[in-house]
Formats: structure tokens, sequence, C-alpha cells
């Protein structure tokens, strides 16, 4: 067996399917047609914004009839199919596609025409080589690979709505996670900040609860086709991330940005200005409809909250905070006391 690595245009990709001198193997692959819109939209917005995705994996053959090389899709069969629909104008992209909702390739620039036939794939083709060979090369390759955790996994299951939004969240949001160092690169890698952003969706939907790898799941699998509340749950999640931003950007490099409480900051925004569900009968607190009262009152508070978590006071009159943001991160009683507090800071007032 024989494995060379090369790179090809979307040009010569899409020509090799549309003459099918590049064809699915159906013995390694899944059926076509298992992408959603929002999934092959996506697809096709990482390509025309020239990020790069994963190898695909062709095998390649003489067939014996035409004397012409075969290649068949051993790996990679929705990536390469989603590309030649979309060179064909066979969907039109969605809002997962920044300023370009509502288009098909026919409705490109020429210039982004000429960039996406230009793209190139990293394609591994093996040669010389039978079918047992090519599933024991698979086979090793997964040997040396880390076992998925829990966002990884419904990021492979799940190709629908929620996910989508996810992403999209993401990719506004996801760098603000990295500059505050709420999360670490490493974390990024194993997707830890889609967990965060499910989480925070956990909390619209459910109110003050503790996570779960279920709970999430469920999530991704009951908005997998319609996602009808994604509009009011990305506005909520938004608005609070922007004010943190723009007018709490103190609070970068302190203790409130640990993974934990950072989320129970960014829930104390939302029930303060939209209310969580149960929330006001489990913390006392009632939706004020508004994310605070004064600013600089607003940040002072915050600001007590972290110098007391960062000094681990155990023993002064911040102490039950300091004690739910040291103790159980996702739990509920520890989650439902740290957006208490965070809900009175906002009010300018800390007790």
């Amino acid at each position: 067996m024989k494995v060379d690595e090369g790179k090809y245009s979307i040009a010569e990709l899409v020509d090799w399917y549309q003459t099918k001198t590049l064809v699915p193997n159906k013995e390694y692959q899944r059926g076509s047609g298992l992408w959603p819109p929002s999934a092959k939209s996506y697809f096709i917005d990482t390509i025309l914004k020239e990020f790069p995705f994963p190898k695909v994996y062709f095998h390649e053959r003489l067939d014996l009839r035409t004397r012409k090389p075969m290649r068949e899709i051993v790996d990679g069969q929705q990536r390469i199919s989603t590309i030649a629909e979309f060179a064909a104008n066979g969907f039109e992209l969605g809002t997962n596609a920044e300023g370009l909702k509502g288009k098909r390739f026919e409705d490109l620039t020429e210039e982004q025409q000429d960039a996406f036939f230009s793209y190139t794939v990293s394609v591994d083709v093996i040669r010389n080589a039978s079918r047992a060979e090519i599933l024991s090369m698979f086979r090793r390759m997964n040997a040396y690979t880390l076992p998925l955790n829990g966002p990884e996994k419904r990021h492979s299951e799940f190709f629908g709505e929620f996910k989508d939004w996810v992403n999209t969240a993401l990719d506004r949001y996801g760098k603000a996670l990295i500059d505050w160092k709420i999360l670490t690169s490493r974390q990024v890698i194993r997707m830890a900040d889609a967990e965060f952003v499910a989480d925070l969706a956990l909390a619209i939907e459910e109110g003050i609860v503790s996570t779960s790898p279920a709970k999430l799941r469920d999530l991704y699998k009951r908005y997998d086709v319609f996602f009808t509340a994604r509009d009011e749950m990305d506005n909520k999640i938004s608005a609070a991330f922007d004010v943190i931003l723009s007018d709490f950007s103190e609070l970068q490099g302190t203790f409130l940005t640990r993974p934990h409480v950072f989320h129970s900051l960014i829930c104390a925004l939302i029930h303060r200005r939209y209310g969580l569900p149960g929330a006001e009968q489990m913390i006392g607190v009632k939706c004020a409809g508004n994310f605070y009262s004064d600013r600089e009152s607003a940040l002072g508070a915050l600001k007590m909250l972290a110098a007391a978590y960062e000094e681990k006071d155990l023993d002064g009159s911040l102490r039950n905070f300091v004690r739910s943001a040291s103790e159980g991160g996702n739990r509920t009683a520890q989650r439902a006391e740290r957006i208490r507090y965070f809900c009175e800071a906002l009010e300018g007032r800390v007790e």
C-alpha cells in the first residue's frame, strides 16, 4: 500500500466529480444527503473565508475498461458532494454565512467564484491497496487519537440547527473567551467553548440547574431540525456578552473570568434583563428589565466580589459567594448563590 499526500483545487475536484472519475465508495461512506442546509452553508462559508478543513482520502485505481485512473472517496464524501452541489447552484447560503445569506454560487462576485475554485484541498491518495488494507489503515490511525469527550461527541453526532447556532455564536464570541483567558487554547481545541455556550442555552431554557452531558445532548437533539427559539436565545446571550465586553471590560484579568464564575455572571445579566425560568423563586431576585442600575456602582461591587474570591476570604461578609465560587462549578446550589450575588452587585450592592 502506498499513500501520497497531495493538494488539489476545488476546480479539479468538481471536474472529477462531474465526470465521475471521482466517485463515493459506499462500502466506506454513509449515504449522501446527511448534512442539513445549515451544515452545508457553514462548510461553504469556511471555504469562502479561506479557513482550512480536514484532509480527505481517495483510493486511486486503474479502470481496466478505459485505462484511466478512477478515484474513490473513502473519507470526505459529504464535503466533496457539498462542494459539487454548491458549484452547480444546488443550494443557497444561510444566515451562518455572514454577508452571503441567500446567495448561490452564481450570485457570488467573479472574484469570489475564482477564489472558491482556486481553494486547495489536502488529499491523501491511497494506491495499491486492498479494502482490508484501507480499513486497517484507518483502524491504526484511530488507535492513536484521543477518545472524544462530551462536546466533541455532540458535535460529531449532530449537524442541525442547534449545533449551527453554537458555531455561529462562537464565531462572534469565541475570541473573547480566549482573550479574557476564560478558556485555554487546549480547552478550546477540545470544544470546551461549545459546551460553555450550550450550557448558557440550557440556563435560558431551564433556569438555574446543574449541567450534565445528558441535558446538553438533549438540547442538541431537541433542536436539531427546528430551533424556533434561535433568535431569542441568540439575542439574550449576545446582549449579555456585549455588555460585559463594552461596559465591564475592567473585569478582564480578574478572578471573575474563571469559567464557572463567568458563566454565572452572564446568567445574572440575562436574568436581570430578561428573566430566567424559576430563578426569581430560587434566588429571590426579580427581573429588573435592565442589565444594571448604574455602571460605576455595579462595576465597583463586581470588583469587590472578584477581590474576595481572589483572596479566598472565607471569614468576611462575602464568604458565601467565595464558597460558592470555590466549590461545585456546575451544581445548582452553588450556581444559584453566585447568580444571586451577581444580581445584587449589578444593582450596585453586595451583602
